[in-house]
């Protein structure tokens, strides 16, 4: 058994990247990363990419460097290794099974957990519609993502707003406003007659306010979930481009220069605010690059 490093060869985001990786399982691959503080994010299908700072530290921790051509030989024998004509369906797979997965997490003990597996399995049919670029399931997994991010910061995410993560764009023809009201109504439609209590209402309150982004100062519920909504504003250059492609193909049938005022209004509108994020773990992770990110799509779109 061995994790094995190979050479930083890899350029992006300001450094350079290696793989990391496991000749024997996944399991031992995810435990030696999770001692070593290698975040879950940075992890491919096969293989964890690593910054070239903190090879020395892995190395010290027990793995092992290796040219890239031995790595691949033993990934391969290994057979944990996923082709690269694969990977894709492969992302997808493991994406809608861990999706699945969470979606069985926040059952209410009071739900029959078949009844609980259909309103699950109806969501994601909702989030996996062909017309949608942006707000698909990918979208869906990185809220949540970043609700666990957020989770213990300032107070814990409940599972309303987790449940206000999955309902929040369950609604989706490309209207705002709209679109969040009626997911609002679904949510309500959909848990009410499960869900004791005013949970069911909670999330349709927290559900609507994805529609402005503004949650009230004390609503600390709200502020996770919207953060958690806009946190793909802080991504990467490389990432926020596809991101913002993406978001201009679901609005196709809108013609380019009244989709470019209509976005920019959008976007200087996030920027006139104090804080683009309502936490203060939101700030300190995601403000700097989300107005970076936002400035230089702004300064694209008025160039036409």
């Amino acid at each position: 058994m061995a994790i094995l490093v190979d050479p930083p060869r890899w350029p992006a985001h300001g450094t350079v990247w290696a793989h990391m990786v496991s000749d024997t399982s996944l399991e031992e691959l995810h435990a030696f990363a999770r001692a070593a503080g290698v975040p879950p994010r940075a992890f491919d299908l096969d293989h964890y990419d690593v910054p070239a700072d903190r090879i020395p530290a892995l190395l010290a921790a027990g793995a092992t460097s290796v040219s890239g051509r031995e790595l691949l030989v033993r990934l391969r024998a290994s057979g944990l290794r996923i082709p690269g004509g694969a990977r894709d369906a492969e992302r997808t797979r493991r994406r809608r099974t861990d999706l699945t997965r969470r979606w069985a997490e926040v059952a209410h003990p009071a739900v029959a957990e078949d009844a609980w597996a259909a309103i699950g399995a109806h969501l994601l049919t909702r989030w996996q519609e062909e017309h949608r670029s942006y707000h698909d399931d990918v979208h869906l997994a990185d809220v949540l993502d970043h609700l666990e991010t957020l989770d213990g910061a300032e107070s814990p995410v409940s599972r309303a707003v987790l449940l206000a993560a999955w309902f929040h764009d369950a609604v989706y023809d490309g209207v705002p406003g709209q679109d969040e009201e009626r997911s609002a109504e679904l949510a309500v439609a959909t848990l009410g007659p499960h869900l004791p209590g005013a949970e069911a209402g909670e999330v349709a309150r927290l559900v609507r306010l994805t529609a402005t982004h503004q949650p009230d100062v004390t609503d600390h519920a709200g502020a996770a979930l919207c953060d958690a909504d806009l946190a793909i504003l802080a991504s990467s250059p490389l990432r926020y481009a596809a991101y913002a492609a993406a978001v201009r193909a679901e609005y196709g049938h809108v013609p380019d220069g009244e989709f470019r005022r209509g976005r920019a209004q959008v976007l200087r509108a996030l920027l006139a605010h104090e804080h683009v994020f309502a936490t203060a773990e939101g700030r300190r992770r995601w403000e700097q690059a989300a107005r970076r990110n936002v400035v230089a799509e702004l300064v694209r779109l008025d160039a036409g």
